[in-house]
């Protein structure tokens, strides 16, 4: 009696129970999931954040099937930034793609020091960004989205408002325009045809000597002398005959 094949099969999944759901999804803490803020390290002159993680499933007979799309930001912290979107079966893979892909694109951002030269106002979307230079100290006023990218370009003084849509996508989308928006004064000259002017540097000036003690011409006044006052005289005595005899007893 010959033996009945085996029927079953070993699937991805195990148990026979159809293909298999793809890679979980890892958790925020974890290195590979959530939307942490991972920069790319190996002496790399060149940092890589990750601005955002998003999980799509496709159903399929016997299951559903998830693919990860990793939105990163790299920059060199000195003007230069790019932005890339990876998409892949599993979340490593994605932040690897979307790396690769930012540094591909790197773009040229002018800064004057550490803020920007104007102020600049973008959309992409239903995203809007409002960018404006700030004095030395004030540091980075943004949300998540917009500080990720801000920090790769080198910006460390600028304030910032998000207006209209939250999305992510949209939202580092708008800011990277509203950077490549930015001129600094030698570019606007350089495009009118005129000649930049230095900036003329103001001297000290001098100190001026102390003032002469002021002398006065005019002659004082004399000081009067008091006058005594006049003694008056002494009465008159009373005459002899006026004066009442002696009683006698």
């Amino acid at each position: 009696m010959a033996e009945t094949p085996n029927k079953s099969f070993s699937s991805p999944r195990g148990n026979g129970r159809g293909p298999s759901r793809g890679p979980r999804r890892a958790r925020p803490g974890s290195p590979e999931g959530g939307e942490p803020s991972l920069e790319a390290g190996g002496g790399s002159e060149l940092s890589e954040k990750v601005v955002f993680i998003n999980r799509s499933a496709k159903v399929v007979k016997g299951g559903r099937r998830f693919s990860f799309s990793a939105l990163v930001v790299a920059g060199d912290k000195h003007g230069r930034i790019g932005l890339g979107l990876g998409k892949a079966v599993e979340v490593s893979e994605a932040i690897r793609k979307g790396g690769e892909m930012a540094k591909q694109r790197m773009i040229t951002v002018a800064l004057k020091e550490a803020t920007i030269p104007h102020a600049v106002f973008c959309s992409y979307g239903g995203a809007k960004v409002m960018l404006r230079p700030a004095s030395p100290g004030t540091g980075i006023i943004a949300g998540p989205k917009v500080r990720a990218v801000l920090e790769a370009a080198g910006i460390k003084d600028i304030l910032s408002k998000s207006l209209g849509s939250n999305n992510p996508s949209n939202v580092v989308k708008a800011t990277m325009e509203g950077l490549q928006r930015l001129r600094t004064r030698e570019e606007i000259y350089r495009g009118r045809g005129m000649e930049v002017k230095p900036k003329k540097v103001a001297a000290a000036a001098p100190v001026p000597p102390p003032a002469p003690a002021l002398v006065s011409t005019r002659t004082p006044a004399p000081v009067p002398t008091p006058t005594p006052a006049p003694t008056p005289a002494p009465a008159p005595a009373a005459p002899a005959s006026d004066v009442p005899p002696p009683a006698t007893a």
